[in-house]
């Protein structure tokens, strides 16, 4: 259900901006690059109890418009996801940070005047893990072994598995602000929300885990330099 309203979303925000496009409108290319950070979960089915994990984001980004409203960014990332396990009042600490190499490819959405300008990004986006790290302070791979931990009604098994899918794929939707400076510079704000569609852990029926998704929220400041 949830993948049905953001196609639903984006295809009628897709057919406004191409219904209000013009023809004669001066083409823009930009480049530049943007930093920031996630806030990053795992969708676990069995679930898992766990909170957000922080982390950072960073990347550089090329943007085309051809038509007034409507152009295309592609970027190249390096994305921190992952998920902080919840102990609740326990005193436990598990945080598991995957990094990844990552290219969205978005359709941009924008509106306003040539100084300031809000925008929509959508679109797919794939990527591969390049590393992970678990800190955590007690033997997680073998939990039942430490006094105290709150194993009862918990699962366990996915602190101490080994990742096996390091290609992800995914939906990308944001929305942000800009600010252009002298025609050719621009600064921007932008929120976005990333649902993997891929498996970390192996999904077959004799398997832990039916589901092992990343999802993300990512914030991140940029600055783009107009080339034309």
């Amino acid at each position: 259900m949830i993948m049905h309203r953001i196609l639903f979303v984006i295809a009628i925000l897709i057919g406004f901006a191409s219904a209000q496009a013009q023809t004669h409108y001066v083409p823009h290319t930009w480049v530049g690059g943007h930093a920031g950070m996630t806030l990053s979960e795992m969708s676990f089915s069995p679930s898992v109890r766990q909170s957000m994990s922080q982390g950072i984001t960073a990347g550089i980004a090329f943007r085309y418009a051809e038509e007034r409203h409507v152009g295309l960014i592609a970027e190249l990332n390096i994305a921190q996801r992952g998920w902080k396990e919840d102990f609740e009042e326990a005193p436990f600490s598990y945080t598991r940070k995957l990094t990844y190499i990552e290219l969205p490819i978005l359709t941009h959405i924008f509106f306003g005047s040539p100084k300031f300008k809000g925008f929509f990004n959508l679109g797919p986006s794939v990527s591969y893990m390049i590393a992970d790290n678990i800190t955590a302070d007690f033997d997680y791979r073998n939990p039942a072994s430490v006094p105290d931990f709150p194993i009862a009604n918990r699962s366990t098994e996915q602190m101490a598995m080994d990742i096996k899918n390091k290609f992800d794929y995914g939906i990308t939707a944001g929305a942000g602000c800009e600010f252009v400076v002298k025609r050719r510079h621009a600064f921007t704000l932008e929120a976005r929300y990333y649902f993997g569609l891929g498996n970390i852990y192996p999904s077959s029926k004799k398997d832990v885990f039916s589901a092992s998704r990343g999802t993300s929220i990512v914030v991140t400041l940029g600055y783009l330099f107009r080339l034309k």
